[in-house]
């Protein structure tokens, strides 16, 4: 993470959204007791009161003492700059006679040296080492555009590390130092987690090395913005700058994942911390040792989540998969025959939950690679095999839909039930005004169902034909601006 010096002396500086800081994996960490666990439980009540919950004390003594040493700290410049070179220290931007001079003074003896010139010629976080001869994990914008990179182990020594590769998309960088005989994590499986269960989180915040905290997992799979391909464990654990790319862990002592982003309005920690799980840095590890770049399935569809109605009006039992809003011209999907209004239920026989566990499950998969897609498509299961391609910095984002003026042959008509008033057009139905359940449902002037299902419509005729069919649930396929997505129409 990126500090400004002085923030860091006064210890009440704000931030914004910040990035704060398994079987195939044993060549990596290597065999140890990983079961052992770190937690006492303690009786709720009576043994007869099967009502009351057993309350879960952590002790993380033992998890600090085996897995602490594997916790790095790392300094990052940029170009010549060097973080133990000739600089003002750290605490001269403090008068001699502020009551905080003497404290950061001696507490504060980690803290990158930092001119005045430029703070972001400066970064330091963390990061932990997954093999004995000096890999390390840590975060992509701890050590992006930095050109010298140091880091300091537990046992006070202090390498040069090379950048073997940095994932711009997850977050997740690889180093190495030469070093032999070094101490590992080992890795636990972020599927294993469950909501509420403790974890704890070692790392470097403001420079105060070797400092833990700890908290409950808050929620998985959680999907934040521009990040799809990241299913992030979300916690209440606190992170701070320095804690990027420190290891999140489980009550084994095993990591389950790499500290990574906070969420704050205020500008400071609000209890909301997110990690990205350790399968999936471990899968970006892997192809950055091997070629140093990170190669992404890809499908070629637009996706949105299932919510209620829009299960119910598509004759699914209850809300989960993903519903296809538009297939990418001359890509995967549409090469396989996946359509508009297809729900993908299963990857590979692995059910999906929610819509982002797709791209999740996708993007961990090798271009060129055939998977098996359950879906439902007009009230039937059915399988459909497909070749992903290459997920190419270019076509990260689907191509978007052009939004122009459309012709129209002037014929108005209203539903009235609906409470819709249409216009048909050379693209599809566009709505002239909304009243009733079609406002309730966030219709709006100007939208263009292309859709009834999966039926295109283009008409009364076609439009009529098409409601009548599907009953008292209408799954409306609109287009608005330059996205397409679906809104279920739920009549009385």
């Amino acid at each position: 993470m990126r500090i400004n010096r002085k923030y860091m002396l006064t210890a009440t500086m704000s931030m914004l959204l910040i990035a704060a800081g398994c079987d195939r994996l044993q060549h990596w960490f290597g065999k140890g007791n990983s079961e052992q666990g770190f937690v006492k439980e303690i009786p709720a009540g009576a043994d007869d009161n099967s009502n009351q919950v057993a309350m879960l004390l952590p002790d993380f003594t033992q998890l600090v003492e085996q897995q602490g040493p594997a916790v790095v700290n790392i300094q990052a410049t940029r170009d010549n700059h060097t973080i133990d070179g000739e600089s003002e220290d750290s605490t001269d931007a403090l008068p001699d006679n502020d009551p905080f001079y003497e404290y950061f003074k001696h507490l504060l003896p980690n803290v990158p040296k930092t001119p005045q010139s430029n703070d972001d010629e400066y970064n330091f976080g963390s990061g932990f080492i997954i093999s004995k001869d000096g890999y390390i994990l840590t975060n992509t914008h701890v050590v992006n555009g930095m050109n010298n990179i140091k880091v300091l182990l537990n046992d006070k020594r202090e390498f040069q590390a090379k950048l073997i590769g940095a994932d711009t998309q997850s977050d997740v960088a690889l180093l190495k130092i030469s070093a032999n005989e070094l101490p590992v994590v080992q890795a636990g499986n972020p599927k294993h987690l469950k909501v509420g269960e403790w974890v704890a989180a070692i790392g470097a915040p403001f420079g105060f090395d070797n400092s833990v905290t700890a908290g409950i997992v808050s929620a998985k799979g959680r999907s934040l913005p521009e990040e799809n391909y990241t299913p992030f464990i979300q916690t209440d654990v606190a992170i701070n700058p320095g804690n990027s790319g420190g290891p999140l862990f489980n009550l084994k002592g095993q990591v389950v994942g790499i500290n990574s982003q906070i969420y704050s309005r205020s500008g400071g920690f609000m209890g909301i911390s997110f990690a990205i799980p350790i399968d999936v840095a471990m899968n970006v590890a892997e192809q950055l040792k091997a070629t140093g770049k990170v190669q992404r399935g890809r499908l070629g569809v637009v996706i949105q989540e299932v919510n209620y109605n829009l299960a119910k009006s598509f004759g699914l039992n209850k809300a989960n998969g993903a519903l296809i809003t538009q297939v990418v011209t001359g890509g995967p999907a549409a090469k396989a025959g996946l359509l508009a209004g297809d729900i993908v239920e299963s990857v590979n026989g692995e059910e999906l939950e929610t819509s982002s566990d797709l791209p999740v499950r996708v993007g961990l998969l090798p271009p060129g690679k055939k998977i098996i897609l359950g879906i439902w498509r007009k009230g039937k299961k059915e399988e459909i095999s497909v070749i992903l391609d290459n997920m190419s910095p270019a076509i990260t984002n689907p191509p978007a839909i052009a939004s122009t003026t459309m012709p129209t042959d002037g014929t108005n008509f209203t539903e009235q039930l609906l409470g819709l008033t249409l216009r048909a057009t050379t693209k599809g139905l566009m709505i002239e005004d909304v009243s009733g359940i079609a406002a309730q449902v966030d219709l709006r002037h100007g939208d263009i169902i292309v859709a009834v299902g999966q039926k295109l419509v283009h008409d009364k005729n076609d439009f009529e034909q098409a409601v009548q069919a599907s009953g008292k649930s209408l799954p409306l396929l609109i287009r608005r601006g330059s996205g397409t997505q679906y809104v279920a129409l739920m009549l009385p």
